[in-house]
């Protein structure tokens, strides 16, 4: 039935109960006690928000889960184990090094939950310790005997045969040693500054040096152009086998031979984690790409927020190295195997076996879109509806290219966050700029570790003479627009936009879900216009037609919708909320939803990450459900679901419900109006709200359960997804 019907009843509309069943997914922290067992009339209460960090932390334990799932193919378990490290150390690059800086500077409050930076330092010690226990018990005890068990072993030195440690002798000769640069320390070498999550060892040493002195400890670096795991060739190991070798077990085994006359008596790996958050005075500097490039080279030196060392690295020599980085004790964390999980992501390439990955797929195209397809008359068609990456980012790139190399094209617009160093989006950019057609685009300079491609793609699009700003002084440009301006019929000016929820980056087109609209409706193509004209004029936009724009509009219209649907309730009519979003941290919409669940409305959400409601309390939040999705695909797609009384606006959107989203950037929402679109994304928002595999249900404790079908069909939603609209097996 068509869902932009006013009296459409194909909404879901009912009061869902799905609920958690306990089991082997349930997380292994002990259950808090709930906060709250009576209604006060307060919203403001700290006991109805959970902890914002520990909300992230709680989120990379759900990513950690599917790393000893057997239902998972093992390379992927393994690459989910890589993706929870990585997560962790931008945990600690930005979050904990905030925590920090707030603690320095005697902040007091950090959100709304009242607790002190402090206070939240204190807990998620303890937390993260455990996190990091659990990641290398998942490695040693259940990984790496699994994967032996199919032939891919992970050498350890008392297993390599004399042929293993004959080849890997001489591959340490001959293509370590030249590129290592083994430091003894003494008052001419003093400690070396130390790279931002690169492998080093502490070496102790007995014996006299070459100067006729007693040297004590040494410092040995590992370049990042060295590969982490290394592996044996088939005729040392036997053609049945896949050997690896860490470089920190090859570097262990013949470090003496870096320094002739002296005997190591240990070596022990070790890796900082420094603050990489940036920071530039806008305000106060003349040109965003140069002084961002002087930041940049800082970032590799940041103040020092962790310190990984081996287990069996003695206490001496933990003390001496936290004392290098002004650490306290608590700030340090000792690995059971290499200091850097990250790197085990090698072993998922060099490893060809698709059984023990998951199966490839061909992303699926609209019918009205082939190979050769004239994109613009397809438009002209009607609105073009894609869910990436089910569905291939092609037509989006096909846009541009097409938009580049048409006559009746006078003008490109367009928005870059994260796009990656290898952009066939900006190779179109640059073709048409080439060919004296008008591009402007927005680059985010401050896309967080986007920084200096970012910068690069800038330089490269100026020189092709496309004119390049930086967006707004003091807000990040994170909407996600393309606006081609093209002659059309008796000189008229015809307008094609593509919006979208996530990036123009080719990476990530096939690792995110994102929803993107390509449409001609004259209204979005003025709303987009006039927004690309305040990015680059600074002047003020007129009313906008159809399209919500933070940080002016959008937070406060959603507001208005939640508050609406509570008057509806309040009525006694139908009123139900769907919200499926990457974070929700913004006290006012979080306020503002819990009245109306008060006011009886039934609201899902789908929050992925970061969540500071607390579902699930009587009197506050009784009708509200909030479940994340953790699967194949990291869930991107942003999506705001209001019944009105039957009308049902429905919005995708750039921005989440943070106050980042909805004051300090700019950001666009935009309306699918399309019947054959909405009733696509209601359809599968339902799909979402049915999964019972990859959901995980939050309670008000805090706590996440990982969903478990006991009865009736298994629904795991992306598969559904993937199975409807691209080609697998």
């Amino acid at each position: 039935m068509d869902t932009s019907s006013k009296n459409s009843t194909s909404t879901p509309s009912r009061t869902r109960t799905t609920k958690a069943r306990t089991g082997a997914g349930k997380t292994t922290r002990p259950r808090a006690k709930s906060p709250v067992r009576r209604t006060r009339d307060s919203l403001t209460r700290p006991e109805l928000y959970i902890n914002r960090y520990t909300s992230l932390l709680e989120f990379n334990r759900r990513v950690l889960e599917y790393a000893k799932d057997a239902t998972v193919p093992l390379l992927e378990r393994l690459k989910y184990l890589c993706i929870s490290s990585s997560n962790l150390d931008e945990f600690f690059e930005i979050r904990i090094a905030l925590l920090k800086q707030r603690v320095e500077t005697g902040v007091v409050k950090s959100g709304l939950d009242n607790m002190t930076p402090g206070e939240i330092l204190n807990i998620l010690s303890v937390s993260v310790q455990a996190f990091i226990d659990e990641q290398y018990r998942i490695l040693n005890e259940e990984l790496i005997p699994e994967l032996a068990t199919h032939d891919i072993r992970f050498l350890k030195r008392s297993e390599w045969s004399s042929a293993q440690e004959k080849w890997l002798r001489t591959y340490f000769k001959k293509q370590l040693t030249p590129v290592l640069s083994p430091i003894g320390l003494d008052p001419a070498h003093p400690f070396p500054r130390v790279l931002n999550k690169s492998l080093n060892f502490i070496v102790s040493l007995k014996g006299k040096d070459a100067f006729g002195r007693d040297s004590a400890l040494a410092v040995v670096q590992a370049p990042r152009v060295l590969p982490r795991i290394i592996q044996l060739p088939r005729n040392i190991s036997g053609d049945q086998g896949n050997d690896l070798v860490f470089l920190s077990s090859i570097i262990h085994a013949f470090v003496d031979d870096l320094f002739p006359g002296m005997k190591s008596t240990g070596c022990y790996q070790f890796r900082v984690t420094r603050n990489s958050d940036l920071f530039v005075d806008e305000e106060e500097i003349e040109d965003l790409a140069r002084a961002l490039e002087g930041e940049l080279s800082a970032r590799r030196y940041g103040a020092a927020v962790r310190l990984e060392v081996a287990d069996n690295c003695p206490e001496r020599l933990r003390k001496y190295l936290l004392q290098r980085f002004e650490l306290a004790p608590e700030d340090v964390y000792q690995a059971n195997g290499p200091v850097n999980l990250n790197r085990l992501l090698a072993v998922y390439d060099l490893i060809d076996r698709p059984d023990m990955k998951y199966a490839g797929f061909v992303s699926g195209l609209p019918s009205r879109v082939t190979a050769n397809t004239d994109i613009f008359e397809a438009i002209k068609q009607g609105d073009i509806l894609l869910h990436h990456p089910f569905e291939s980012f092609a037509p989006v790139i096909d846009l541009v290219k097409q938009a580049a190399n048409d006559p009746d094209v006078l003008a490109i617009k367009q928005t870059l966050y994260r796009t990656g160093p290898d952009s066939t989006v900006v190779d179109a950019l640059v073709e048409a700029a080439r060919a004296g057609k008008e591009v402007t685009v927005v680059i985010e300079l401050r896309a967080r570790f986007d920084e200096a491609e970012n910068i690069e793609l800038a330089n490269r699009l100026d020189q092709a003479g496309a004119h390049v700003v930086y967006g707004v002084v003091g807000y990040k440009t994170h909407a996600k627009m393309l606006l081609v301006i093209r002659r059309g019929p008796k000189k008229s000016l015809q307008r094609f936009v593509h919006l979208g929820t996530g990036n123009y980056h080719p990476k990530t087109t096939r690792l995110y879900t994102d929803y993107g609209l390509i449409t001609c409706d004259p209204l979005i193509g003025e709303d987009v216009h006039n927004v690309f004209m305040q990015l680059t004029s600074l002047g003020k936009v007129p009313k906008l037609n159809k399209l919500l724009q933070s940080p002016f509009t959008l937070h406060p219209s959603l507001i208005e919708w939640i508050d609406r649907e509570a008057q509806h309730a309040a009525e006694g009519r139908p009123a139900r909320i769907i919200i499926k979003i990457n974070s929700l941290t913004e006290p006012k919409a979080i306020q503002a939803l819990y009245r109306a669940s008060r006011a009886g409305v039934s609201i899902d959400l789908v929050v992925r990450g970061m969540c500071c409601l607390r579902p699930g309390i009587p009197g506050v939040s009784d009708n509200i459900r909030v479940r994340s999705i953790i699967g194949r695909f990291l869930e991107h797609t942003r999506v705001y679901y209001f019944l009105n009384d039957g009308e049902e606006p429905l919005y995708c959107a750039s921005a989440d419900l943070m106050e980042r989203n909805m004051f300090r950037r700019v950001e666009v929402a935009f309306p699918i109006e399309n019947a054959e679109s909405r009733k696509r994304i209601m359809g599968e928002l339902e799909t979402y709200l049915e999964d019972n595999h990859q959901a995980w249900i939050l309670d008000s404790d805090g706590v996440y359960t990982r969903s478990s079908a006991t009865s009736g069909k298994l629904v795991t939603a992306q598969d559904v997804i993937l199975e409807k609209l691209a080609k697998t097996g």
